[in-house]
């Protein structure tokens, strides 16, 4: 059968008591109190920690971003490398192919 609860019976019957609400609300004050110097070092220790992991999380991104640049510029260098070191490799052959033809046609006087 249903019997209804009333509000303190409501708190007990969840295993809350008065007691531990009230410890709750002085926890609570203590909490905000801000002449409260260990919770005040607490928040204050906090702050810095989300600024510390802040900074470190932007300082990643920047390496990221730099990193990828130096990256293209790197690649971008090794590409024209090799465009050159090929392109004198072209002109040495051509100029050794040319040279043989040379030699093997005969002089004219």
């Amino acid at each position: 059968m249903y019997t209804a609860v009333g509000s303190s019976n409501r708190a007990a019957a969840a295993g809350w008591s008065s007691g531990h609400q009230h410890g709750e609300i002085c926890q609570l004050a203590v909490l905000l109190n801000p002449f409260c110097p260990l919770t005040t070092a607490k928040v204050m220790a906090l702050k810095a920690t989300v600024l510390l992991l802040l900074t470190l999380l932007i300082k990643a991104r920047v390496q990221i971003v730099a990193g990828s640049a130096l990256g293209i510029a790197l690649l971008l260098l090794k590409v024209l490398v090799f465009l050159a070191v090929s392109g004198g490799l072209v002109l040495a052959a051509g100029g050794a192919a040319l040279y043989t033809t040379q030699l093997r046609r005969p002089a004219v006087a």
